[in-house]
């Protein structure tokens, strides 16, 4: 007898294959069988009748490398239908933390979304501290070469020493070693955006010898060219032997928008040279930011003690202005009106969340890039955006793409949970007040709008972006289809209602049309609801 038995769905199996009327049976976990069962028993049957049978959607970027410790749940990526969060992006990592006491207080300080009882020190002890909390959706890691350099204690604007690279690249292979799938860079966030190209390929070929290792990058914006930024990501991948995925493909440049062929070019000249070369998108016009990211590097080096003191200094703080203005695409003129707070760290400016920097300077009476300088001094170092700084044209070009698929660059919480309910607190950073709705709309929005109101990809193509292509990406051999004897991590949702119904001005909304959802074969999601189980893990590179 199976376990459960879902009869008469539609399969979309995730490799891009034709759909098929089917049924499908869950026993131990796994698939036990796709086809005719109608006759078959089993403990619960489903009737899917109208509902599409998927894999479980893969978010190949997302930042939960934490939050489930506060809410296991993950209900903003459960409720989408997710069933693995890739972690690790950005440069940023919980692992491997510095040997030195000292350093490793200052890495502990800086990460968001963290109880007091850190007690791990390498993705080893990170994994079983996941793994014994508990957790509905599965993590698939990365390390962050950002937290690489802070490990050493290389946390300024300097090149490593020859004993600093050499102790970089042991825990940049201890990790993959580990079951890290990739190293991960944060090129315009510090420390990670100190690096050089040079020092990026010296590191990531230390992982090279690691069957099915990456590298991934958030990409540089500062260059003369956004084609620069994705040159570099081509030639460290070329130059250190190893595939690469680019993170969040846009154009964030307002004088190049629709530019997307030519930027998508670089990625096919590299693939039609044999560089396995792909990227994630997702599927809104506003990223989600901090206005220390307009900054000059130099002026956010350190902790955000040392950034606020820089920003009360008025010699200092002409600079920061002089050189950001300059270093904004060009010397154009920042968009401040297209920057909303999503958040504050106190509660002195929560009358703030969901106004524009401009409308927050207009309501002070002040110019709107000093408002921006002291809010982050009344912030202690940041102030988290929304930044609407996408072309949609470009959006679904680059949706298109044979190289694309899709990372939410959000995260797995509960809208009713800790994280989202913690203002004024530093570890509620993006999560509370008005967060993107990426983390709770990303794929049922590709599903509701791109696939079925606008016909940009058919519904096989979007559904293998969400999960045959990220699984191969991460060569996880047990998922991303649907077929006999893999891991039952399955997502069923009805094709005409899907939808995601998260917005800028009421963000923390669950989406519609996904009444099932599971992993391992346990329901996550049952009739729409959340059942509490937590059966997800964290995976290793090789399984």
């Amino acid at each position: 007898m199976f376990d459960t038995l879902i009869e008469n769905g539609t399969v979309v199996d995730g490799t891009g294959r034709p759909r098929y009327e089917a049924d499908l049976a869950i026993g131990g976990g796994r698939i036990a069988a796709v086809g005719r069962l109608g006759g078959a028993e089993a403990a619960r049957r489903i009737d899917a009748t109208g509902l599409v049978i998927a894999p479980g959607f893969i978010d190949m970027h997302s930042h939960s490398d934490t939050t489930m410790l506060s809410d296991p749940g993950g209900e903003s990526k459960a409720y989408q239908g997710v069933t693995t969060e890739v972690t690790g992006n950005c440069g940023s990592s919980p692992f491997p933390v510095a040997a030195d006491p000292h350093l490793a207080e200052y890495q502990r300080s800086t990460w968001p979304f963290m109880k007091p009882d850190w007690t791990w020190t390498d993705l080893d002890g990170w994994a079983e501290r996941l793994n014994s909390s508990g957790m509905s959706l599965n993590v698939a890691p990365q390390v962050g070469q950002g937290e690489i350099r802070k490990a050493v204690g290389l946390n300024q604007n300097r090149p490593p020493s020859t004993d600093e690279m050499r102790e970089m690249r042991r825990l940049a292979a201890e990790a993959i070693e580990q079951g890290a799938f990739s190293v991960s860079t944060g090129l315009t966030i510090v420390p990670s955006s100190f690096a050089s190209t040079d020092e990026l390929v010296e590191l990531v070929e230390a992982i090279a010898q690691f069957e099915g290792a990456f590298y991934v990058t958030h990409s540089r914006w500062r260059t003369d060219d956004h084609i620069d930024a994705a040159k570099e990501a081509v030639e460290i991948g070329r130059r250190a032997g190893v595939p690469v995925q680019y993170s969040h493909m846009a154009i964030v440049d307002p004088r190049v928008h629709g530019d997307g062929a030519r930027m998508a070019a670089v990625f096919d000249r590299a693939r039609a040279e044999g560089l396995d070369a792909t990227y994630d998108m997702y599927p809104y016009i506003a990223a989600g930011s901090g206005i220390g990211q307009l900054l000059p590097e130099w002026s956010m080096e350190g902790d955000r003690p040392e950034v606020v003191r820089r920003l009360k200094d008025p010699d200092t703080r002409r600079r920061i202005a002089r050189e950001t203005v300059e270093g904004f695409f060009g010397g154009t003129p920042i968009p401040w009106e297209s920057y909303i707070i999503s958040d504050t760290y106190t509660s002195a400016n929560s009358d703030l969340i969901g106004k524009t920097v401009a409308e927050a300077a207009a309501a002070r009476g002040d110019d709107a890039f000093k408002t921006a300088l002291d809010l982050m001094i009344e912030e202690g170092g940041e102030v988290p955006t929304t930044v609407f700084n996408r072309d949609e044209g470009d959006v679904r070009f680059f949706m298109g793409h044979e190289a694309a698929m899709f990372g939410s660059d959000g995260y797995a919480y509960s809208p009713t949970g800790p994280l989202a309910n913690a203002s004024g607190d530093h570890s509620a950073t993006h999560l509370a007040g008005k967060p993107h709705p990426r983390n709770f709309g990303t794929y049922p929005r590709v599903l509701g709008r791109y696939v079925r109101e606008l016909g940009i990809l058919s519904l096989e193509a979007a559904v293998r972006k969400m999960t045959g292509l990220p699984a191969q990406r991460l060569n996880l051999s047990e998922r991303g289809r649907v077929e006999q004897g893999l891991t039952a991590d399955l997502t069923l949702f009805d094709p005409e209602t899907v939808t995601d119904r998260a917005t800028f001005d009421d963000p923390m909304q669950f989406p519609e049309g996904i009444p099932h959802v599971f992993v391992a074969g346990e329901a996550i999601v049952s009739d729409g609801a959340h059942t509490g189980a937590t059966p997800g893990r964290v995976l290793r590179r090789g399984e």
